[in-house]
């Protein structure tokens, strides 16, 4: 655990510092490039040699893709408790996320012309979900219900499986539930290169999306540019604000339960308004720690990655908020604080407010999707969205009157601009 005093004198420096440490490292970089290469240049033969080296999967090229029968009858096989919970979530999920569904319009703009958007769902996108040893079954609910919102007609899936090939019945009973059968048991850096890049097997899809470890964020980072990206989303962030009010007890189950993901480089951040509410929560979290089923993981992600900072006020935890830009974000602080926080605070990914909501409501069942920017990418990323899985389109339609209009105007730029076939071409059109 690491604690810092805003009234340190180095204060900006060892937070920067801190915050520094979310940065890929050039070796991560590096071995991403490299692996990015070989799928690019040996297509499937690249992602299965992968697979095997990462996952201990040997497959085939044509058992990258899960069958449909499979996905049914991990469906079959779901407990109905947890059925009823997938249907719980993604009705939420649905309920939030089509208010936000953009709307094509039309109007006049001050020269009489008609101008206005339209928006159309991106053709082909993949989806990434994490598997592994922490199947994040709810990834395809965060993810697969904005992009069928959206209307994309294309929609593929990738996903680690172990090294039998398999994936989680959870995991698969989900992607029933929200209609996809074109789903790859293949993950981390091979799936983005397959994905941007394509192969015999694996179409290449127009824009990818998801979360990931930090070398699927860095490989996402990487392909940019041959495929569009909605945002770089690594390994959980939180950071808590807690006055007086605060329950530690809550507060500790919040922290351990984003430390738990357990890849190592997580960041947990607890503000306090004293030393004495960061005292009681840290307690806490040692009385808690112990009865966790990764508890060792945990604990490793609180040695490196846990920091406490002590503030004597609301403005100062909202300073430190808007330059962390924390993934999750709980305000575990009286209400009249939280309003203030609320309005100050601008790069959070998602705010908690509270004592009783606590993150895991936000990952997995609240409505608004858990695919959030990391390591300070929310200074310039929001959250997942409908809207990210279409493009926007201007229309414009002038007519005789008032292309007249707008004539000077253009006259204007040209001249300014040195560009007379610009002004031509409108000019030509008032003759």
């Amino acid at each position: 655990m690491h604690s810092l005093r805003f009234s340190d004198k180095n204060f900006q420096a060892e937070l920067a510092a801190f915050c520094r440490n979310s940065i890929v490292p050039p070796e991560i970089a590096e071995a991403v490039r490299s692996i990015l290469a070989d799928v690019r240049s040996r297509g499937d033969e690249a992602v299965a040699h992968y697979a095997a080296k990462f996952d201990g999967a040997k497959l085939r090229a044509g058992e990258f893709r899960v069958k449909p029968a499979d996905l049914a009858a991990a469906a079959k096989r779901l407990p109905a408790g947890e059925r009823r919970a997938l249907v719980a979530a993604h009705a939420s999920i649905v309920a939030f996320n089509r208010r936000a569904l953009p709307k094509n319009w039309m109007a006049k703009n001050p020269q009489g012309a008609l101008v206005g958007e339209k928006f159309d769902p991106i053709r082909r996108v993949g989806l990434y979900v994490p598997g592994g040893q922490v199947p994040l079954v709810s990834t395809v609910l965060m993810t697969v219900t904005l992009a069928r919102i959206a209307g994309c007609p294309e929609i593929a899936v990738f996903t680690p499986s172990n090294s039998s090939g398999k994936i989680a019945d959870g995991l698969l009973a989900a992607l029933h539930l929200v209609g996809i059968d074109e789903v790859y048991r293949i993950g981390g850096v091979q799936a983005i290169g397959a994905m941007a890049f394509g192969t015999t097997t694996i179409p290449a899809v127009d824009k990818v999306y998801g979360p990931g470890n930090a070398y699927v964020c860095e490989a996402k980072r990487q392909v940019f540019g041959t495929v569009g990206v909605d945002s770089l989303p690594g390994p959980s962030e939180v950071m808590i604000i807690a006055d007086d009010t605060a329950r530690a007890d809550f507060a500790a189950a919040d922290l351990l339960a984003q430390a738990e993901h357990g890849s190592g480089r997580e960041k947990i951040y607890l503000v306090g308004t004293s030393a004495r509410v960061i005292a009681a929560i840290v307690a806490e979290i040692d009385v808690q720690l112990p009865a966790l089923t990764r508890s060792e993981k945990t604990a490793q992600v609180l040695a490196a990655g846990f920091l406490t900072i002590e503030v004597a006020s609301a403005d100062q935890a909202a300073e430190i908020a808007n330059y962390v830009a924390p993934e999750h974000l709980e305000l575990l602080v009286k209400d009249s604080t939280a309003k203030k926080l609320t309005r100050a605070i601008t790069t959070a990914g998602a705010i908690m407010l509270g004592n009783h909501t606590p993150t895991a409501l936000g990952d997995f069942t609240a409505g608004p999707s858990h695919v959030l920017p990391t390591g300070r990418a929310g200074r310039f990323f929001s959250g997942l969205r409908v809207a990210d899985f279409q493009r926007r389109t201007s229309l414009i339609r002038y007519d005789r009157a008032s292309v007249k209009r707008g004539a000077p105007v253009v006259a204007a730029f040209a001249a300014m601009e040195r560009l007379d076939a610009h002004g031509r071409s409108v000019k030509i059109r008032t003759l």
